[in-house]
C-alpha cells in the first residue's frame, strides 16, 4: 500500500469525512454497537483494555473520540484521557458527557497529525478508525511519536467492507426481519450514499485486514505487534441485544491490534 493522497483532493476528501462524522454525532449514541452501555458491554470493555494495559493509571490518546463512550471506560479504569476529534460536534457531545472530570480534556485535530508533543503519552488508543483513514502510514508514524519508550497503541477496528459466510447469513436474516419490524430507525439513507462515496476514495475501500495493519505498525516502529479477539465484547452484546442487533454482531470480521514502543 502506497501513500498517494497529499493532494487538494485529499484536503476535500478529508473535509467530507469531518461533515459525515459531524452529521452522525447527533445519533451516534443511539447505535447499536457504538453506545458502550453500563453493565456487561461495559464490563466487557473495561476487561479486554485492562488486560493489555495492566491497573496502573495511564496518559492515554483517545483517537477519534467520537461522543466520548470509549472515554467513559478508560476514565472507569483510572487512566487520563485526551481525546481527539476531527469533528466539533463530536467533541462538544464529549466535553458535555465528561463535563467537570478532571482526568479527561478533549480536544479538536486530525488522528493522521495530531499535533500533541513528543512521547507525551503512555498508551495510544481507537476504536473503528483505522479503515477510515486518508493516509494510514502517515498516522500510524505519529501515533508511535506521541508514545513514551514502552508505550502501547490498541486499536479496535475490522474489515467493514466485506463479510465472511456467518455475515452473509446474517445480513439475509436481518433483512427478512426487517420486513415485520421494519426498517432501522437510525439509519439516514443521505448518510449512507455520503459513507459510500468516501468509502471509494479511501486506501481501505476493499477493507481493512489484520496482517496488512500488522505490517504497517511494524513499519512504523512498533514490536510485539500481536491479535486479540473481539469475543469477549461481542459476547457481552449479544446478551443485552434484540434479534436485529444480535445478528449485526456476526456480519463482520472484527479485531484487537496491540504493540508496543521499544
Amino acid at each position: 500500500m502506497t501513500s498517494s493522497m497529499h493532494s487538494a483532493s485529499n484536503w476535500s476528501l478529508k473535509e467530507d469525512i469531518r461533515s459525515y462524522w459531524s452529521k452522525r454525532a447527533e445519533t451516534f449514541d443511539l447505535a447499536f454497537g457504538h453506545r458502550i452501555p453500563k453493565g456487561l458491554e461495559h464490563d466487557a470493555w473495561a476487561g479486554e483494555i485492562r488486560s493489555h494495559f495492566g491497573a496502573d493509571p495511564l496518559d492515554v490518546l483517545e483517537l477519534a473520540s467520537g461522543t466520548g463512550e470509549v472515554t467513559g471506560v478508560l476514565l472507569s479504569l483510572g487512566h487520563r484521557v485526551t481525546g481527539i476529534d476531527f469533528s466539533e460536534a463530536m467533541v462538544e457531545r464529549s466535553r458535555a458527557k465528561h463535563k467537570g472530570n478532571p482526568r479527561a480534556r478533549f480536544i479538536l485535530g486530525d488522528a493522521e497529525s495530531t499535533k500533541e508533543p513528543d512521547e507525551s503519552y503512555d498508551a495510544v488508543v481507537c476504536r473503528h478508525l483505522v479503515w477510515t483513514l486518508t493516509d494510514p502510514e502517515a498516522a500510524l508514524h505519529d501515533w508511535y511519536r506521541v508514545l513514551r519508550p514502552g508505550g502501547r497503541v490498541l486499536i479496535f477496528d475490522g474489515d467493514f467492507v466485506n463479510q465472511p459466510l456467518r455475515g452473509r447469513l446474517a445480513k439475509r436474516a436481518m433483512t427478512l426481519l426487517e420486513k415485520f419490524t421494519g426498517p432501522n430507525l437510525h439509519r439516514d439513507p443521505s448518510l449512507s450514499q455520503q459513507h459510500t462515496a468516501i468509502l471509494e476514495q479511501l486506501p481501505f475501500r476493499d477493507g481493512l485486514k489484520f496482517e496488512t495493519l500488522k505490517v504497517l505498525a511494524e513499519q512504523a516502529g512498533f514490536t510485539d505487534v500481536r491479535r486479540s479477539s473481539y469475543r469477549r465484547i461481542n459476547q457481552a452484546q449479544r446478551r443485552i441485544a434484540g434479534p436485529h442487533d444480535w445478528l449485526r454482531t456476526w456480519l463482520h470480521d472484527r479485531f484487537i491490534l496491540c504493540g508496543r514502543k521499544l
